[in-house]
């Protein structure tokens, strides 16, 4: 009788036990956290992405809607696009802008890279030069504008592609100073001491240990030159007359006549200057967010 009693299971008593309860906690805060998570990645695509539906919106919707302030258009307006490139030479404006970008990334680079390495490692020009350096992208674009006006037009530059490219880069520079300077703080002195033995010189240093090294950090700093000069509008605003030199920006704000602005075809022209950008930033995505990440993370 007592064997038999002994083997029958215990009733339960629908008590929960310790581990059962904190895996029950652990749960649900895992499923919060990932509420919490959905919640914000919906609420940071929702800011990016809203203007540009709404400005997909705008270049489908008849002018009289725009003006009248509705959203959601009656009919497509079609006709937009087609009249954004038969009134505005989009085209060649989009053409310029990308050249003057990548001249002016390559000549910001150029000047960056052996700078940023001089004043890092060297100490050139002590702590007031890389003070000077970056205060000077403090003060407003409006105040160089008359010098690098008469320095273009007595070098015979003014109007001209590589002249506004020149202009990009020099305002560009203290940017690309100021990121490069994480990036080459990272690289062991130990490998250009290395280096120095083996009979290497500073600049062969720099061209054989220190560039491979600063490849992710190029390509990042770069994609940021690039965009900066893009959205650029004062200097091409200025620099340039021409709509064989004038930039997408300054070709956009042709859209805006004495009395009434094209804000149809603006938004088309604004939508096709954007596709360059978004291929560079898609193409150069892996370089771009691993040199952000290795010049933030010490």
């Amino acid at each position: 009788m007592s064997a038999t009693s002994s083997s029958l299971p215990m009733p339960s008593t629908g008590t929960t036990t310790p581990a059962t309860y904190e895996e029950a906690t652990y749960t649900r805060q895992s499923r919060l956290g990932q509420v919490v998570r959905g919640s914000l990645i919906a609420l940071v695509l929702i800011f990016f992405l809203v203007p540009i539906v709404y400005l997909t919106l705008v270049s489908f919707t008849p002018q009289p809607e725009v003006l009248s302030g509705q959203i959601i258009p009656s009919r497509i307006a079609w006709e937009n696009w087609p009249n954004a490139f038969d009134s505005v030479q989009v085209t060649l404006f989009l053409r310029n802008s990308i050249i003057v970008a990548a001249l002016s990334a390559f000549v910001t680079m150029a000047i960056g890279v052996p700078a940023t390495y001089a004043m890092v490692r060297f100490r050139t020009g002590g702590s007031f030069l890389r003070s000077a350096v970056l205060s000077s992208y403090v003060a407003p674009p409006i105040v160089a504008v008359i010098p690098l006006f008469f320095l273009l037009k007595t070098t015979s530059l003014i109007d001209t592609l590589p002249g506004l490219a020149l202009v990009h880069a020099l305002a560009n520079l203290p940017v690309a100073i100021w990121l490069l300077d994480s990036f080459v703080r990272e690289i062991p002195v130990d490998l250009e001491e290395a280096s120095w033995v083996d009979g290497n010189g500073r600049f062969g240093t720099l061209l054989r240990i220190v560039l491979p090294l600063l490849t992710p950090g190029l390509v990042a700093v770069a994609i940021i030159c690039i965009i900066l000069s893009y959205n650029e509008f004062l200097f091409a605003l200025v620099m340039t007359y021409r709509p064989e030199t004038q930039t997408l920006p300054v070709g956009i704000a042709l859209f805006q006549g004495d009395r009434l602005v094209q804000f149809g075809q603006m938004a088309a022209a604004s939508l096709t200057g954007m596709i360059p950008i978004y291929l560079v930033a898609l193409f150069f995505q892996r370089g771009l967010v691993r040199g952000l990440t290795m010049g933030a993370v010490k």
